[in-house]
């Protein structure tokens, strides 16, 4: 008789977003498209640092509880970090991805989901950390650039390093056409690395990070 195959149970993420969320779009039609088992993971919550935005429209209609937590309605950075933590906790997430999202988290927040806070950079990390990366890539003459999937640490962009993409860059590039095949490979592999973490398992050595 064959072995009956192992029930495996899709990894909570809850996703943060700052604008328009193509990120989380790619995760969402990711899950749809293959189902949660199949994928390995659910999208559980979605939480912005302010309101009104497509991200968090694309989560409502997605039927997706949302959730804002403003710098503005906290007395301090360190408070309003708490507040972040707390706000993800209630989901009980596994994995947390940061999907455009424009704030850097604070000790708080780390201390309890170091390790499994995922982050997207429009670069080849470790070049061209920071804000304007595609920018700095195309005034430094680099020909060839990309995108960094990483875990976050409490460093800017300076976390251990789980997958990159590389984009060509081409003479006739202004930073808005690098910026957008940049983000297509982003898409695409934003959407394999979660999947594989969450299907496979993985673990940090050092830098090093080893999907099993």
């Amino acid at each position: 008789m064959a072995a009956k195959p192992v029930a495996r149970t899709a990894k909570r993420l809850v996703v943060l977003v700052s604008g328009s969320g193509t990120n989380l779009q790619a995760l969402l039609d990711a899950v749809a498209a293959e189902g949660a088992e199949a994928y390995g993971a659910e999208i559980v919550a979605v939480g912005a640092d302010r309101g009104g935005i497509e991200g968090l429209a694309r989560a409502e209609r997605a039927g997706l509880p949302t959730f804002v937590c403003r710098v503005k309605d906290h007395a301090s950075r360190e408070e309003w970090d708490v507040a972040l933590a707390d706000a993800v906790a209630a989901y009980a997430p596994d994995l947390v991805v940061s999907a455009g999202f424009m704030k850097i988290v604070g000790k708080e927040f780390l201390a309890r989901y170091g390790g499994r806070l995922i982050n997207t950079h429009p670069a080849l990390l470790p070049s061209f950390p920071g804000a304007h990366g595609v920018r700095d890539a195309l005034a430094y003459g680099a020909k060839v650039t990309g995108c960094t999937v990483h875990f976050v640490d409490d460093g800017v962009d300076t976390g251990p390093i789980i997958a990159q993409g590389v984009v060509e860059v081409r003479d006739e590039d202004d930073e808005s056409a690098l910026h957008e095949r940049i983000k297509d490979v982003e898409r695409r592999l934003l959407v394999e690395v979660v999947g594989r973490l969450a299907r496979n398992g993985y673990r940090i050595e050092g830098r090093k990070v080893v999907i099993q």
